[in-house]
């Protein structure tokens, strides 16, 4: 068991998942069992569902969720240009400096992609 307090920052997907776990460890389960769950979903297919998963993370101006989203869209085959394409779609309701702040984001996503794939 690790100790209330230390850093488990590598156990866990996604930094809130220590704390809650902490917290509610059923909740926190139950959180994971759900999530993948739609992970599992055939449709739409898996880049498209990384694209707009990256989407909702730029209109929630969440610049990690951005360059995850943004690595796995590419891993699993979208070019820089759906990935930027995808951030611009957000202009209209969401407004120019959300997507703006994401282009970093996103940009270092998909080049750890890239260089993985390199490798």
């Amino acid at each position: 068991m690790t100790p209330r307090g230390a850093d488990r920052s590598k156990d866990w997907s996604f930094p809130f998942e220590g704390p809650l776990h902490d917290v509610f460890p059923a909740l926190h389960e139950a959180n994971r069992a759900w999530m993948s769950q739609i992970d599992s979903l055939t449709a739409p297919d898996r880049k498209t569902h990384e694209l707009v998963r990256m989407v909702c993370t730029v209109i929630l101006r969440n610049p990690d969720g951005v360059k995850r989203h943004a690595r796995f869209a590419t891993e699993v085959g979208a070019t820089w240009e759906e990935v930027l394409g995808s951030i611009m779609l957000t202009m209209p309701g969401f407004g120019l400096l959300p997507a703006v702040e994401a282009i970093p984001h996103a940009r270092a996503g998909f080049e750890e992609a890239a260089e993985v794939e390199a490798d």
